[in-house]
Order: structure tokens, then sequence, then C-alpha cells
């Protein structure tokens, strides 16, 4: 296995981390053979951050990555999502925010990994879209919640917490239980959220964006269309999405980049992007693109 990172390093928390990780969820649409390729493919080129949770599918993803990793390299750092659950209805997934919840998916999570602590558990809230938005007794207070994952850190069970889809006052109201990373929707065309970017940089916080690329979900535009940025391709023979995730690393040193496939030819591309280079006037051409 190569010892170099692709797009370098940050600190998770505890961890070191490459800048370019792999998102495990469209795993769960394939068999295990198929995941255990692009697993092995991923750890061989020397990524060691891993993103799941054990609602993407009935824990299908997961028992794919003990499937293919385990027993885990000390230094890969699986981090994990709770806050949903899986279900069989026509919306796959429900809401499941309160405290009691959030104790049964980590445990859930360390039985379908095979692991005795999860380095990093992401607390997924949800107050606004996109997905489910909380309602009765699923609206329940970030304090509440906090003080779930601190006892669970206690007990060991897990390593570190971090936010997902999170207000900037409640990430500043969270700071003092020590959060690791923040994931929340961000990408060249929609950066709504640089406070939260710039107030986790201050607090030596990784900043894991989600949706860099757009999505269909929500009809979420991507900037991979952008004219700037295809030109920009063009110039530098390479992908507009690649352009896009350059622009990411490069625009701060606390970000990381979760990228997700369930092809070993498009992961190589994914982190391909380390080698893409932005000049000062490249990246004065994406800064100016206006956010929608």
């Amino acid at each position: 296995m190569t010892s170099q990172r692709p797009g370098g390093t940050i600190k998770l928390g505890p961890y070191e981390i490459a800048r370019i990780g792999y998102g495990a969820m469209q795993l769960e649409h394939v068999d295990t053979a198929a995941a255990t390729a692009v697993l092995r493919r991923a750890v061989e080129l020397g990524v060691n951050h891993l993103d799941t949770a054990s609602f993407y599918g009935h824990t299908t993803v997961n028992q794919h990555i003990r499937a293919a990793l385990h027993p885990y390299a000390d230094d890969l750092v699986i981090v994990s999502k709770v806050g949903a659950r899986r279900v069989d209805a026509p919306v796959p997934l429900a809401l499941a925010q309160r405290p009691e919840d959030l104790r049964a998916q980590v445990h859930l999570d360390l039985t379908s990994l095979g692991l005795d602590q999860l380095p990093v558990v992401n607390l997924r809230r949800a107050d606004q879209g996109p997905g489910l938005i909380a309602e009765g007794d699923q609206l329940v207070p970030i304090d509440d919640q906090l003080a779930e994952l601190i006892a669970l850190r206690n007990e060991g069970l897990i390593g570190a917490i971090g936010l997902s889809n999170i207000s900037t006052a409640q990430l500043q109201q969270a700071l003092p239980a020590g959060i690791v990373c923040v994931q929340n929707a961000y990408s060249l065309i929609n950066r709504s959220a640089e406070e939260q970017l710039r107030l986790c940089a201050t607090n030596d916080i990784a900043w894991i964006p989600y949706f860099p690329l757009g999505s269909a979900f929500d009809q979420i535009p991507s900037p991979t269309e952008h004219p700037v940025v295809r030109d920009l391709a063009k110039r530098l023979d390479t992908t507009p999405a690649a352009i896009c995730l350059a622009w990411i690393l490069a625009h701060n040193n606390h970000t990381a980049l979760i990228p997700g496939t369930r092809s070993i030819d498009h992961l190589e591309d994914n982190l391909r992007t380390a080698d893409v280079e932005l000049d000062e006037t490249a990246l004065a051409e994406l800064d100016a693109v206006v956010s929608v």
C-alpha cells in the first residue's frame, strides 16, 4: 500500500487523513465483490478516510467495508453518521434524532463494521433540507444529542464527534463539545456556508462538504456546467469535476473531500484531482464565479 495520501493530509481530530477520501454511500447498490474491488483500490491508492452510515442500506455498506478491509489498518479512519434509520417504506429513511436512537445507531455501526470504537461519528441534524425535516418527537435540542454523544465518547465507543447539516449558530453552540469535523452542503456555486467554513478553520475543525458537484437530489445544480469551469478544464486538460474539487481543496486548507463512486475508473479520476494545479489566475477566475 502506498504511503502517499491523495491531496496531502489534514487533521481530523486526533487522526491524520488524506484530503481526498471516499464516500461509500453508492456501494449500497453493488454486490460484495464489486464493493470490495473499489474499497481495496481506494486504500491501495492511499485513501485512509471512509465515510459511511448504518442506514446506507440495512447496514449493507458497512458490511461491504467489513468484508473488504477487516481487520482494518491502524491508520484507516472510518467515519459514520447518525440521525436517521433505514425503513421498509416508499421513503426508505426515517429520522432517528432522539438520544436513545443515536446510541442504538452507534451500536449498529460497531456491530456491522466489526469495530470496538468508531473513530468519528457525525450527528446529522434535520432542522432544514435537503431531505427529511424533523417534527413531533424528532424535534430534539442539539444539546441533548451532544450530551449522548459525549457520553458515548467517554465510554470509548466513539473517538470523536462531528456535525452535519447544521447552522452557524448550532456550530457555535456545539464547539465546547469538541467538534472535529463539519459536513454541510458546499460547492463552487453554493458558498452559503462560507461563514461556517471560516469558523471551522479558526477552530481547526475539518470542513468536509457534501454535494460539491451538485446533486440530482432536490435538483441541486452542478458547478461542472458553469462556463468558467468548462473553459478552465479545457485549458488544463482535465475534467470540470476535477476543477470544482481542486478549487475546494485550494480555497481553504481545512477542507477535505469524500467523493463517492461504484467505479474503479471513476475512483481513480477523483483521486487525480490531487494532481490539478490551479495557479493564481485560475483561482481568481473561479473565486469570481457567482454563487447561486
